[in-house]
């Protein structure tokens, strides 16, 4: 999940759990300002009376009540010795009902005698506008939580667009290991600006360190070819002499079998960091058939010395466009030649075309002995040797070449094995490799 869609989704479940506390204390809060607004609108209603009361010279005792009976006003006189200034909810008779009320009670003197004054205020009028509160109040929770996150979610993208410029230019926009110039990522974070330093030297030794050893491969494996071939005619004229006993004829034929696979290791190491350093150009139109079967004619005598068949399955109307036909030759070559190593005697190998979502599958597919689960990781590790190969005339450079080659050509890459039952190598083709005529 990314970094963006984490803060948002948590911007989002913070807000979430804010307006389910919210609806959960909205009623007590509600009611505790219901009671604080009767409760002050009860005592400016006392102040305005008793300043009605104290500028009257009469005596002023009466009760009164409105014709619902929400509210009631009564002053009396007052016999008791406390003195009273309270709020507090009690019952009162009107006319034969009993109603409760919020009530201040308030004594006073004025002249020689005590007045007790009530002012009450129906319960159950108090209690009308809580649900209205509550709905207004939800609805402004709820709107100003939507603004909040439409506003996380803009700043989220604002901040994290410099790490996502990061990622998509200093990493997964970029062909490993050449990774070109440094373009620095415009950000007035100082983490990302450290962030972009450190990925740029970071990756910019990755790529030295992989140009070094290209060019030790290259020149070791060009130094290399000149003392072998020096060899191999040493060897050959050594066969020329008449005198040459049998005995050493034998070792002269053992080092020429040595050299020669010291030769093809050499030539394969140096065809692969060919590859890697893109030295070979993608110009080449071929119809996959004729490729194929050129495959199959150049390796028809190991099919037949192990009595394995082989079908090609591919249409006709498909051809190779902007290619290298050597390159793909070796990578089809490597494939099949494996299929034959690893299959059993009298088995089956099979060259399936099948067009895939905008894509061109090529597989081949073959009934030998498998790969072990912990063996496919490094399936493609150059000089790995697996414990079924080791029976065989393997250096463990076959399907190295056949990676190198699919990536110098942008071909994505399947393997599928089950022990005993066979592999299957699956060539993902994009559209522009290939072309239906």
């Amino acid at each position: 999940m990314k970094l963006e869609t984490k803060l948002t989704l948590f911007n989002t479940l913070s807000k979430l759990v804010i307006v389910i506390l919210f609806v959960l204390l909205l009623p007590s809060v509600i009611k505790i300002i219901n009671k604080q607004f009767i409760d002050t609108k009860l005592r400016k209603q006392k102040d305005k009376l008793l300043n009605i009361i104290k500028n009257t010279n009469k005596d002023y005792v009466y009760t009164s009540y409105t014709p619902l009976r929400e509210e009631y006003y009564t002053l009396d006189a007052d016999s008791t010795t406390e003195m009273l200034d309270t709020i507090r909810n009690e019952k009162r008779k009107i006319e034969g009902d009993t109603i409760q009320y919020r009530i201040l009670s308030y004594n006073f003197m004025k002249g020689q005698q005590k007045y007790l004054l009530e002012i009450g205020k129906s319960v159950d009028t108090i209690g009308e506008t809580t649900p209205l509160l509550q709905n207004i109040a939800f609805y402004i929770l709820i709107g100003m939580v939507l603004l909040t996150i439409l506003a996380d979610q803009v700043y989220t993208n604002y901040v994290l667009r410099p790490l996502n410029l990061i990622i998509k230019t200093k990493l997964i926009g970029r062909k490993f290991p050449n990774f070109g110039s440094y373009r620095e990522v415009k950000t007035s974070t100082s983490d990302f600006q450290y962030l972009d330093i450190s990925i740029h030297k970071m990756v910019e030794t990755i790529e030295q360190t992989f140009q070094k050893e290209r060019e030790f491969i290259s020149n070791a494996s060009h130094e290399i070819m000149t003392p072998i071939s020096i060899l191999q005619s040493k060897i050959e004229n050594m066969f020329e002499q008449e005198d040459i006993a049998d005995e050493l004829k034998v070792r002269l034929l053992e080092m020429q079998k040595i050299l020669n696979r010291l030769k093809s290791i050499t030539k394969t190491l140096l065809l692969i960091s060919q590859i890697e350093n893109e030295q070979f150009i993608k110009e080449d139109k071929i119809p996959v058939t004729t490729m194929l079967n050129e495959v199959y004619e150049e390796i028809s005598i190991r099919l037949q010395d192990k009595n394995i068949n082989c079908e090609i399955e591919v249409p006709d109307s498909w051809v190779f466009v902007h290619v290298n036909k050597f390159l793909l030759f070796n990578l089809f070559f490597n494939l099949v030649n494996n299929a034959i190593k690893y299959n059993r005697e009298s088995g089956d190998i099979k060259i399936a075309g099948t067009p895939e979502n905008n894509t061109f599958i090529i597989s081949v597919i073959d009934t030998g002995i498998g790969i072990d689960a912990v063996d496919m990781p490094y399936l493609f590790d150059r000089f790995k040797k697996f414990r079924q190969s080791l029976q065989q005339d393997s250096f463990g450079l076959g399907l190295p070449i056949v990676k190198s080659i699919a990536a110098f050509h942008q071909i994505e890459m399947e393997v599928t094995s089950e022990k005993g039952t066979g592999t299957t190598f699956k060539l993902i083709f994009p559209q522009r490799l290939i072309e239906i005529t």
